[in-house]
């Protein structure tokens, strides 16, 4: 059965929100960060632009993520999000209305899974479905996993990394952790306040986390410079610090990250284990992109880790297969009592 030709799919992620338009591809890719002036009430900006403003703007005006750790902050403003985005790729103007298939994290409540739904049936939607990211991180990823065969998937998001064992079409094993990317960032803000008594924001600290963060030493270590508030003066001061430092810092993110998987091993069938074993990891996520964590994984997994082709659009690329082939793979949805 063909899918219908306007049937969108979201990736509501932590950091960033995807959309998948049937027939077209990914049409949107935009942090998950909405501006609001909060004396008025009125929605200033989302994406892209919201994110610039984080740390720079009024009291009254105040950019924020709807979703932390994989849950919802606030539903109001979540549900302004949703329909800023279908909005965005004209769902109210379409005629008949879509069918819209979120990717929502596992850690999320039964109670935030249908305030998602309704908030995409309230911003236009015909049927509003449900799908966990890893679910479609595998689909996304071109794993089998209809086959009687253990495929195993990570997806290491902004709030949350999630590990799902899947063989025949269904999750054997799962485990989903509220730590992610920014907590790495976190880890980092707090090390840099902590060693060198200056302040630098969550933008600074991703920054320096792309540039020289890793999760395994280094062939050739790496130096950054770093522009921050000094906590003592409260003038601009600079710093420079060592990807070592880096690692250091990030250590208790990272080992928890990688326990998660090792859990996820020693709770997978044995016979799917071999399969794994020989098939190796899945990596996917932003996370993923940490330099050096696949090797990380490996050597302390015992199990090869190959870093997806796409990270950072595999979940909606999955879900985007799940419209075209809407009937075959509907099982896969989450069910929440409506639709």
């Amino acid at each position: 059965m063909k899918s219908f030709s306007r049937d969108i799919a979201i990736d509501l992620g932590t950091a960033n929100t995807l959309v998948y338009v049937s027939g077209q591809g990914i049409v949107v890719n935009e942090p998950t960060v909405i501006a609001i002036n909060k004396e008025k009430g009125t929605v200033l900006a989302m994406g892209h632009e919201a994110f610039r403003m984080i740390g720079r703007t009024p009291g009254y005006i105040v950019a924020e993520r709807p979703l932390r750790r994989g849950g919802i902050t606030d539903f109001e403003v979540t549900e302004r999000f949703i329909r800023l985005l279908l909005d965005l790729v004209g769902v109210r103007k379409r005629l008949p209305r879509p069918r819209v298939l979120i990717c929502v994290p596992t850690a999320i409540t039964e109670v935030e899974k249908r305030a998602v739904q309704e908030a995409a049936v309230a911003a236009g939607a015909r049927a509003a479905y449900l799908i966990e990211q890893p679910v479609a991180a595998s689909i996304g990823a071109g794993l089998p996993i209809h086959e009687p065969t253990g495929n195993l998937i990570v997806d290491v998001g902004g709030g949350t990394s999630e590990m799902a064992v899947m063989s025949m079409g269904g999750i054997v094993v799962s485990k989903a952790i509220r730590v992610g990317g920014f907590d790495i960032d976190d880890a980092i803000t707090r090390y840099i306040r902590k060693e060198y008594a200056i302040v630098v924001g969550e933008r600074t600290a991703e920054q320096i986390k792309m540039a020289i963060g890793s999760a395994f030493p280094m062939a050739e270590e790496e130096k950054a410079e770093i522009r921050g508030r000094d906590l003592a003066s409260g003038l601009p001061k600079v710093v420079h610090i060592t990807s070592e430092e880096i690692r250091e810092a990030i250590a208790d993110p990272v080992s928890q990250i990688v326990e998660a998987v090792i859990s996820a091993l020693s709770e997978t069938p044995p016979e799917l284990g071999q399969d794994i074993l020989s098939r190796g990891v899945a990596l996917t996520g932003g996370g993923g992109l940490l330099k050096g964590i696949d090797v990380r994984l490996s050597e302390e997994c015992d199990v090869p880790v190959h870093l997806t082709e796409r990270p950072l659009e595999c979940v909606a690329l999955g879900a985007g297969k799940c419209l075209e082939a809407f009937s075959s793979l509907k099982d896969l949805f989450i069910s929440t009592g409506r639709s």
